[in-house]
């Protein structure tokens, strides 16, 4: 913590007051956090003071004793005559007093996220976060301390995951008496907050569990704890539509005929939901123009969105649409008629990355224009899904409507702005399923699933990129959590050619789709693309209501990547292979399966065999080898 007092000192000594232990899981005004549908959740309340100044601290400790999780969260609250200001204000402080350990994060950037990064703890301070406005490409909220013998199966694991979208740090200190600890909360830079006599200030969540059997159990517990009480909604636990995206097969030259086109073709094909993305609306025709104008473009959609709807519908498919409420292009009716709405420092040109600027999302009535113009789109039509989008970090930080003492306010009181308008969507339109996304997985991080189940994975859809990508996520996020689909090649973000089943075997590790033109495939392609719809449907409740196990890394030099499904009752599972380096005269791989009952026999449907599950976890199953490029295996096994 950080505060200047009114005298202007920077001194506060906060002394234990009292305690007390409250049924359920503590709710924070304004902010995402863990809930408690059948209340077994218990949260202890410190009480402390800093008598010279009258600022009182609140710790809350949210125990979910059955999950293996504690969440913590705190409340400053100004008790004195004089307003005070907070330069620093973190979520947790996790002391770890002695043994030898290590960190692991998840750096990337655009296209190329979640990356694992394992190093061993320094003497000093080694600090992973965003700048940036947002949770951000760059750096994922969440951090591991393992020691260092640490593997999928064995060894202690922390790990700590903060429950916000907004700039945050994440600080690992070694002193000298080798003692560590992690500091978590919102980022400090750029950060002041000012405290009236009488206000509070409360920050984000931070989700913190223990593992002392490996990497795996420590996942599985944020796997849980995120499915169950952090994600809310009619899709937390209904089966997600197969859908089709446009935007791969045809970015913003569209029409009404086009989008009929391609869903007639897919859903012959079984897929069950046409997502129309950017370019619907204003006159958006390509990324320098119409941001900000929430209406249809009917020079493209000749009967505007109603009578796509009802076209698409009448083909037994659902119809989602791509939104990007947050920006605004200065070549747009809403910037002609409102500029000091967006984030702009006057004397100043702003920085337009990619030819937009923010919206001032602090401003309650810039969140009830977007609420509004878009409210009146999805209620203009059967809309069933919405993809919210963000294709900028937030800079030239500045709201016109506040003081220049409260300035550094801006960058939260902006996340709460999206907190309160992703409420306000998700309450008045509870049949729509919301998937978040930012610039692809920009904005991947556990408040945004508080409002949205699934999050767009990368705009990067490489099949092989992408076992990378998929890999990072799964330490903190359950597949369910995962938007994943299957483009066209050569890919439009590296050019690389991998086959089609390759492709959906991948892209089932997630919520499935695709993007492309279904109408530019083969035959044989066509009948490719409907038994992979078949078995995702098939495959469905096992994928996302079953246990995740990485059974290999995508790093180093392997050459495969495996990963398994297990069900709830351990009757069932899939075990998925990426083979990204085939080489001559390879020996047969063997992977030793998990999670399985040693107890019980499992027939392999492929051919037959049966295997006890002991057999299966200990001595393992052989693949023979596998010829071609970037060839990949789907294996099922269900008990006997």
């Amino acid at each position: 913590m950080g505060v200047c007092q009114a005298d202007g000192t920077r001194a506060a000594d906060f002394r234990y007051v009292s305690w007390e232990i409250r049924e359920g899981a503590h709710k924070i005004p304004g902010l995402p956090c863990l809930f408690d549908e059948d209340e077994t959740a218990e949260t202890l309340v410190i009480f402390l003071e800093d008598a010279a100044s009258s600022l009182k601290l609140e710790l809350y400790y949210v125990v979910f004793a059955d999950r293996d999780v504690i969440a913590r969260s705190a409340r400053i609250t100004n008790g004195g005559k004089e307003a005070v200001r907070l330069e620093k204000m973190m979520s947790a402080c996790l002391e770890l007093p002695n043994g030898s350990w290590e960190a692991i994060h998840f750096h990337g950037r655009h296209a190329m996220e979640r990356r694992l990064e394992r190093l061993p703890l320094m003497h000093g301070t080694m600090e992973v976060g965003s700048r940036r406005g947002t949770s951000s490409h760059q750096h994922n909220p969440g951090v591991i301390l393992c020691s260092p013998d640490a593997t999928e199966e064995h060894g202690g694991c922390y790990g700590l995951s903060l429950i916000y979208s907004g700039s945050f740090s994440m600080e690992i200190e070694m002193d000298q008496m080798d003692s560590v600890r992690a500091v978590c909360g919102i980022n400090p830079e750029f950060f002041e907050y000012r405290l009236e006599p009488g206000e509070a200030f409360d920050t984000p969540q931070l989700m913190m569990t223990y593992s002392g059997s490996g990497l795996g159990r420590m996942s599985a517990n944020f796997h849980s704890i995120i499915r169950h009480n952090l994600c809310r909604g009619k899709y937390k636990f209904a089966r997600r539509p197969v859908l089709i995206n446009n935007w791969e097969a045809t970015y913003f030259d569209f029409n009404e005929e086009k989008i009929l086109s391609i869903a007639r073709q897919a859903s012959e094909l079984g897929i069950e939901m046409l997502v129309l993305d950017d370019g619907w609306f204003g006159s958006r025709d390509s990324d320098n123009a119409g941001l900000g104008d929430w209406f249809v473009n009917t020079d493209k959609l000749k009967g505007g969105l109603t009578d796509l709807v009802t076209g698409i519908n009448g083909l037994g498919m659902k119809f989602g649409i791509w939104i990007e409420p947050e920006m605004v292009n200065e070549d747009s009716r809403l910037y002609r008629e409102h500029p000091d709405w967006a984030l702009t420092i006057p004397g100043r040109k702003p920085c337009r990355s990619r030819n937009q600027l923010v919206l001032d999302m602090s401003r309650s009535e810039v969140r009830d224009y977007v609420f509004d113009s878009i409210a009146a789109v999805l209620k203009s039509a059967n809309v069933e899904y919405v993809k919210w989008d963000m294709n900028r970090s937030i800079c030239d930080v500045y709201s016109a409507v506040l003081p220049k003492e409260r300035q550094g306010e801006v960058y939260h009181r902006y996340v709460l702005g999206i907190y309160d308008l992703m409420e306000r969507f998700t309450s008045s339109f509870p049949n729509i399923l919301f998937e978040g996304c930012s610039g692809g997985g920009g904005r991947f991080d556990p408040a945004i699933l508080y409002y949205s189940p699934q999050i767009w994975g990368s705009d990067d859809t490489d099949g092989i990129e992408r076992l990378e990508i998929q890999y990072g996520t799964s330490f903190f996020y359950p597949i369910s959590a995962v938007g994943s689909h299957v483009s066209a090649i050569p890919n439009h973000q590296t050019g690389r050619r991998t086959p089609l089943a390759t492709r959906g075997v991948v892209a089932m590790a997630g919520s499935f789709g695709y993007e492309m033109d279904l109408n530019l495939l083969t035959e044989d392609e066509k009948e490719a693309v409907k038994a992979q719809v078949e078995d995702y449907k098939k495959y469905y409740d096992l994928i996302h209501n079953g246990d995740y196990y990485r059974l290999t890394s995508p790093q180093g030099d392997s050459g495969f990547t495996a990963w398994q499904f297990v069900s709830g009752d351990k009757t069932r599972t899939l075990l998925n292979l990426v083979i990204t380096h085939v080489r001559a005269n390879a020996p047969d791989l063997w992977f030793k399966l998990r999670g399985l009952d040693p107890e019980k026999r499992y027939r392999l449907e492929e051919n037959g065999r049966i295997y006890s599950g002991s057999a299966l976890m200990n001595a393992g199953i052989s693949i023979p080898m596998i010829m071609g490029d970037y060839p990949a295996v789907q294996m099922v096994l269900t008990e006997v």
